[in-house]
């Protein structure tokens, strides 16, 4: 097998949370691109039509299965309208997650229930996903893929988000566990991307203008000298995903500039 064949996911069925923009709509557009139908979850229905009807330009099938990840049930409806749409299912994505109300916080000034909401957020979600999808993928194999954030090793001296951090933290703890459950068959990694002014960003981050932009990306001082973007993310993700990287589980890619 060739090596621009190792990254060849015709034929694979991939399911990504929160495709419906930002990072999981440049994730679902890279696995696409690369030959795998795809299915797309999330809360907003008219997000993910667009991004399906995206999907379809590129040949490729597209399914829409609006979803409540923090819900058990409902990623138990993902997987099932996953497979019985496909019959199989080979690639799982828990995209998903950020903050529940947009708002970055101080440990020291973060009430038990914002810290649940974190927690509910950003580890259940990843939790209840890798659980599903291991129960739809089969002996011949699949790849999960967590997102995690490079908040989860180093929350930077100036920006100060402990409960996002905790839980991208507990993200890779819980890729780590799941690579040595699931395998042989399944394949468990995790991608941890960089700063991306994705809309979630730039209004946690209360980037609204150029020189505000201009101030933060001097503060975060990315080695690489410039902002992520989503295909960045897309590109790591289709690595894990595909035969490429058929020898490794249990890691956390860092997507990050440097960071």
């Amino acid at each position: 097998m060739s090596i621009l064949e190792l990254f060849n996911l015709k034929d694979d069925v991939a399911v990504i949370t929160g495709a419906g923009k930002g990072i999981g709509k440049g994730i679902a557009i890279a696995l696409a691109e690369a030959g795998a139908d795809v299915v797309l979850a999330s809360r907003s229905e008219d997000q993910l039509k667009n991004v399906a009807k995206e999907i379809e330009k590129i040949g490729r099938h597209a399914l829409v299965v609006p979803t409540n990840v923090t819900n058990i049930d409902s990623m138990e409806n993902l997987g099932k309208k996953a497979f019985d749409k496909f019959g199989k299912l080979s690639i799982w994505v828990n995209n998903a997650g950020g903050l529940p109300d947009g708002t970055p916080r101080y440990l020291t000034k973060t009430s038990p229930d914002q810290f649940n909401a974190q927690l509910e957020l950003n580890i259940k979600a990843a939790w209840s996903g890798c659980v599903v999808a291991a129960k739809y993928m089969s002996e011949n194999g699949g790849s999960i893929i967590n997102i995690s954030s490079t908040s989860s090793k180093n929350m930077g001296p100036n920006i100060k988000n402990g409960p996002y951090g905790a839980s991208k933290a507990a993200i890779n703890s819980l890729t780590a566990t799941f690579s040595i459950e699931l395998a042989p068959h399944i394949r468990v990694n995790a991608v941890a991307p960089g700063p991306i002014p994705t809309e979630n960003f730039i209004d946690s981050m209360n980037m609204d203008t150029p020189e505000k932009e201009e101030q933060l990306k001097k503060m975060i001082n990315i080695p690489l000298k410039r902002w992520g973007k989503p295909e960045d993310i897309g590109a790591a993700v289709v690595f894990m995903a595909s035969p490429a990287s058929g020898w490794v589980t249990g890691q956390c890619l860092f997507v990050s500039g440097g960071l």
